[in-house]
């Protein structure tokens, strides 16, 4: 599971041969935020703008993609919110610096981050999705994810006794091959652990918001 991770930065990007983001956006991304996803089309790789949580079209607002930013790969096919997009293979990836997870340490919750030992940003699976919702465009993802019950890292994330899940993530070798699927039932051939030789995890507290109090002038 993953609700929390810091987009790719822009020299990442470049590093990647990848092309300019034309949008700004924020440091960090939680559920209902925007984010850039990375898809292919006709014209060939392109960004989009997109919320963080998959809105379907049936949705009546966006509110639901503080609730579908995660998708079990095992049963996209049955759940309303995803069948559609799963079935017109509408498939990008959310690439990232850096995500976030709870490993309980004495019984108490502990924010790590995952990230490549190279410094370089790597693509997580995702599912996007194009609406209206009146006379506004609403471009959405969720993150694709697997089980991670024998994953040597993610295993051992979550609450104790909790399910182990895990993103997936797509080698940057097979990027052009996940986005070009046709057939809705090949994603299956992608879901798979990352490499954890190439995969580091640490303790990373989140920074406190110090809320500087105006101090009065008694000399004024």
């Amino acid at each position: 599971m993953c609700a929390n991770y810091k987009p790719l930065t822009v020299e990442q990007a470049q590093q990647l041969g990848l092309p300019l983001i034309p949008f700004e956006y924020g440091e960090e991304v939680y559920p209902s935020y925007t984010t850039p996803l990375l898809f292919k089309s006709e014209q060939g790789l392109e960004w989009r703008e997109v919320l963080f949580g998959l809105v379907p079209k049936w949705s009546e607002d966006t509110n639901i993609s503080k609730h579908t930013y995660n998708a079990r790969h095992e049963t996209i096919f049955q759940k309303p919110s995803f069948l559609e997009a799963a079935s017109k293979c509408k498939f990008g990836v959310i690439p990232v610096s850096e995500f976030y997870e709870s490993k309980y340490i004495d019984n108490k919750p502990q924010r790590w981050g995952v990230r490549r030992k190279d410094g370089k940003a790597f693509f997580i699976a995702a599912l996007y999705e194009i609406r209206k919702l009146g006379d506004q465009v609403i471009r959405s993802a969720t993150m694709l994810t697997m089980d991670a019950i024998d994953h040597p890292m993610m295993k051992d994330f979550h609450e104790p006794g909790d399910v182990k899940r895990s993103v997936v993530v797509i080698p940057h070798e097979r990027l052009d091959e996940w986005l070009s699927l046709k057939q809705p039932h090949q994603l299956y051939e992608f879901m798979q652990g990352f490499p954890v030789e190439e995969f580091e995890c640490s303790h990373v507290p989140k920074a406190k918001i110090v809320k500087i109090t105006p101090q009065l002038n008694m000399f004024d």
